[in-house]
């Protein structure tokens, strides 16, 4: 199964299956192409899989935030004419999806995210990424995974490619501000949507206690764990990922 981008309005998103609808958000450096595992399992088990890819890069500088961002999937889901979905989001995505179940909980069936930022962020504070060196961006991009090997040329390029970018590098750490910003630490107690964590044991960007600090906030939380797994437990795990997403998902009756 191929995954296409197709273009609908002012909107570029994938779609495969039919059933109820997983709406997944992707991360800061994240593609659409990230979630194929995801998208090619659950479109045959029952579920819409619809992937917007998220005007990162795009908006106007004041639209560059996270609560911005949660908006724009608001009003993709109801262009979309969905009811109410399940939010899935990595990294960057899991934040906008949090941000958008606090602002539309009527909009969330239930949510999943996996290595999300809106507690803790060192994604890019510590150094941000020199431009022009690619041997420093292949070490920041391999440090994402547990496995360095999964950080293929293709992803090492495509990172390296936004550092090179002086408006992709104002708006990348915008929206690194925004995130710190944003924080859900006071509003997670008051999120009663049903949630599912998973987590690489492994990851470094937003490490195990993270995940510990959701599943303790978070009132109806379940946490799943991933061994010898980084920030992307999606990609890294792509099947272990699916069967845990899958039990949690029949275990909850989303």
């Amino acid at each position: 199964m191929d995954l296409i981008s197709k273009k609908d309005g002012k909107y570029n998103y994938i779609e495969v299956g039919e059933g109820t609808p997983i709406v997944i958000l992707h991360g800061l450096m994240g593609g659409l192409s990230n979630f194929e595992g995801v998208a090619k399992y659950f479109s045959q088990k029952g579920h819409k899989i619809v992937i917007p890819e998220l005007p990162l890069y795009t908006q106007n500088i004041l639209k560059t935030n996270v609560k911005a961002f949660a908006r724009y999937v608001k009003d993709f889901i109801t262009y979309k004419g969905f009811d109410r979905v399940i939010l899935l989001g990595n990294s960057l995505g899991g934040h906008i999806a949090l941000y958008h179940t606090k602002m539309y909980p009527e909009k969330v069936a239930g949510l999943v995210i996996t290595g999300s930022s809106g507690l803790y962020e060192s994604a890019m504070g510590d150094s941000y990424p020199k431009r022009g060196d690619y041997e420093y961006i292949k070490k920041k991009a391999e440090a994402v995974f547990y496995d360095p090997s999964v950080a293929t040329k293709e992803i090492v390029d495509e990172v390296f490619g936004v550092v090179n970018d002086r408006i992709k590098v104002i708006k990348t750490l915008t929206i690194a501000k925004s995130a710190i910003r944003h924080n859900m630490a006071k509003d997670l107690p008051k999120m009663h949507v049903k949630t599912c964590l998973i987590w690489g044991k492994n990851d470094q960007v937003t490490p195990p206690d993270v995940a510990e600090e959701f599943h303790k906030l978070m009132p109806n939380s379940d946490l799943y764990w991933i061994d010898k797994c980084g920030h992307a437990a999606m990609m890294e795990h792509p099947d272990e990922f699916n069967r845990l997403l899958d039990e949690w998902l029949q275990k909850v009756e989303l």
